[in-house]
């Protein structure tokens, strides 16, 4: 698990790293993610699968293929 307890604020909600308790009791594989979004008198939330092997190393290909359009993205800020 990562070390980020407390959720991450985005665009429309929070997201963090489903707990490994919680995501024993929810039933879900471990690494999960947890989106959630707040609404007036509630929540609601999608719960996505850990990555998988494949992915997590197409990932870090891609990152590193694009690493210096990344950093001049950086660069020149938003």
């Amino acid at each position: 698990m990562s070390d980020v307890l407390s959720p991450q604020k985005t665009g429309r909600g929070w997201i963090m790293e489903v707990p490994p308790e919680m995501a024993e009791v929810m039933g879900v594989d471990r690494g999960s993610i947890i989106i959630m979004y707040p609404h007036e008198g509630g929540m609601s939330y999608e719960i996505l699968p850990p990555l998988s092997p494949d992915m997590q190393a197409s990932v870090l290909e891609t990152c590193e293929q694009f690493k210096e359009a990344f950093a001049e993205m950086k660069r020149l800020g938003d």
